[in-house]
């Protein structure tokens, strides 16, 4: 039996292992994805992402987000950008949908090689999140180390997002699980720790539910601005500055919320059949 083929791919470092199955059937099971995932003994990544045939008749495929402990997410900003580079040169065209679990999203060219992604409207009601309970997802009653009075929002996956005076100060490697893990949040969530630096500039760190602290998220970034801008801490647009750099995200005046970035191809190979058997 030969590997799978795959494309390792990054958007501002946010680093993925994409899968074409269109043609080829390809199963995926946790710990496959977990040895995949891993940096030493796989290929490395924070997601796997799998490109299936749409269920959607306007869609040209169908997104899988895979995190890289094995569980699914229903969206990934990052991901999507280097999924739609891939079938954008595929097609020859300007402009494609991509269908996922959190909804269907319509990504084009954006000059100077950046691709732009229309994520969808930003859900702000604590059965959309969801929480656990109902609260008032603009105030949080959560407080976790110098975390405290977060904004919930949903953009096609859940986030809680802080402002901080200094995100690079936040030791985000111990109050980033307790958020995601705790009780208030049913399917956890991503954690986005966010400076305001001017209105239409942000500072944003964040721990990924499922995969930890990542160089970059675009979902993360636009529920960043989302939070910010309903503060009145922000402008409808701004740069938000990742570890990995900079993404532009602008709240469009029909409630969908945009993101444009970079993505790249880092090599292609293969994954061999006893790394999808784990």
């Amino acid at each position: 039996m030969n590997g799978v083929p795959f494309i390792k791919m990054q958007g501002l470092g946010n680093d993925f292992v994409v899968v074409d199955a269109r043609a080829r059937s390809f199963s995926l099971t946790p710990a496959a994805a977990r040895q995949i995932a891993d940096r030493r003994l796989g290929v490395g990544c924070d997601q796997i992402l799998v490109i299936e045939a749409p269920r959607d008749p306007l869609a040209a495929a169908y997104l899988r987000i895979v995190n890289a402990d094995g569980s699914e997410v229903g969206a990934c900003g990052n991901g999507t950008r280097c999924v739609a580079q891939v079938l954008l040169s595929q097609r020859q065209t300007d402009e494609v949908v991509i269908e996922t679990a959190g909804g269907r999203l319509v990504c084009g060219r954006a000059g100077d090689g950046l691709i732009a992604v229309d994520m969808g409207p930003v859900r702000r009601h604590w059965r959309d999140i969801p929480l656990s309970r109902p609260v008032e997802t603009a105030h949080l009653p959560l407080a976790i180390g110098p975390l405290a009075d977060g904004v919930a929002v949903n953009v096609g996956n859940p986030h809680a997002v802080f402002f901080v005076a200094d995100a690079d100060r936040v030791a985000l490697a111990d109050v980033g699980p307790r958020v995601e893990t705790d009780a208030l949040f049913p399917e956890r969530t991503n954690v986005e720790v966010v400076s305001v630096l001017a209105p239409n500039r942000l500072r944003m760190r964040v721990w990924e539910r499922g995969s930890g602290i990542t160089r970059a998220c675009g979902s993360g970034a636009c529920a960043a601005l989302a939070a910010a801008h309903g503060r009145g801490l922000a402008d409808a647009a701004a740069e938000v500055i990742l570890d990995g750099g900079t993404l532009r995200i602008a709240m469009r005046s029909d409630g969908h919320v945009q993101m444009t970035g970079a993505a790249a191809v880092s090599f292609v190979g293969e994954l061999p059949p006893a790394i999808l058997a784990a």
